[in-house]
């Protein structure tokens, strides 16, 4: 049995049980895999897939099991190429990372700038998906880091850093109606309503803040990319409820910003890294540039912490840094 058959084995379970897709994402042949395949079922002594004709249709109850075990043995293996490439002090690598369109669009690519230009030769991987997209990601182990907003509970197996928080602005055409009206959730909801993509659970603060007031707004589009919900607004489609820090200076030759932050709670952004993973120092480095906050020693602590509630009571006395838009200076700060 070799590391090469279990990741040969977990791919396939990640690709929909189809062989092509696992070879062409691991950059190698049909026939490679399907042979390594046998070759693994031949020394375990059971299949791992069942099969009609050359097609896997599913996993067995013996394969999900080994499937899990692999993962873990993966895992480690990575972290003991971690471990030595500390001790080592080499600076190179690959740190992959899924998170939202927002994050990548607004907030990392200054981080990612000065990222590369400390660490040349670390490769990044940048994925972006929702939170449900991001969760599965982190699940099967194809990413180091997860960065997203809200949503904690789909991510039991993170340990999980606060960065920032922000609130809510509202968009709209310049001399639209909603801009001379008392902005509130009632007047808010008798326009459409352009905003993010809901989660599939249901879980909104965006749709909690209406149905306590007893409204059900029209929410005519919806988007994962603020850029988008912008081009939907500026055409006349609905009024616009985006993140804060999305909001930039071009904007406002045609949009109206309304902030809202007295509409709608306050949300957190946050980092996190499996349990189990070794940290590179590379990977500690970005975590700090993305928040000062966090240097060596505090992500020491971190690490030692067995559960998400000893790493929250650490943390519990910092004043994390918020987006926070002027309407009076029509742009957005980190305060």
């Amino acid at each position: 049995m070799t590391l090469k058959q279990l990741r040969y084995l977990i791919c396939i379970a990640d690709n929909g049980l189809n062989i092509s897709s696992a070879a062409e994402k691991l950059f190698t042949s049909q026939p490679g895999i399907s042979k390594q395949l046998k070759y693994l079922e031949a020394e375990l002594g059971m299949q791992l897939f069942k099969r009609k004709g050359k097609s896997l249709t599913s996993i067995t109850s013996a394969g999900f099991e080994i499937i899990e075990r692999a993962r873990n043995i993966l895992r480690e293996s990575e972290n003991i190429k971690n471990l030595a490439g500390d001790l080592s002090d080499e600076e190179e690598g690959k740190l992959s990372i899924a998170t939202t369109h927002t994050q990548a669009r607004y907030i990392l690519p200054d981080v990612i700038k000065n990222f590369v230009k400390k660490y040349p030769k670390v490769d990044l991987e940048l994925h972006q998906g929702t939170s449900e997209q991001i969760a599965e990601l982190v699940n099967t182990h194809q990413v180091d880091f997860a960065m997203a907003t809200g949503a904690t509970k789909y991510f039991p197996s993170l340990k999980i850093l606060p960065i920032f928080n922000w609130n809510r602005i509202i968009l709209a055409p310049k001399n639209h109606p909603i801009t001379k009206l008392p902005l509130n959730l009632d007047s808010l909801a008798s326009f459409p309503l352009v905003t993010y993509i809901f989660s599939l659970t249901g879980d909104s603060s965006f749709k909690e803040s209406f149905q306590k007031k007893g409204l059900n707004p029209r929410v005519v589009f919806t988007a994962r990319d603020a850029d988008i919900i912008k081009t939907y607004v500026r055409i006349g489609m609905g009024v616009g409820v985006v993140a804060s820090m999305t909001f930039e200076i071009g904007d406002s030759k045609d949009l109206a910003a309304l902030d809202a932050s007295d509409l709608f709670p306050e949300v957190t952004t946050w980092i996190g890294f499996p349990k189990d993973m070794v940290l590179r120092s590379y990977m500690t480095k970005f975590i700090n540039m993305l928040s000062p906050i966090y240097n060596k020693h505090l992500i020491k602590k971190i690490i030692s912490c067995d559960d998400q509630i000893s790493i929250d009571n650490l943390i519990s006395k910092i004043d994390f840094p918020v987006y926070r838009f002027s309407s009076k200076e029509n742009r957005v700060d980190l305060v």
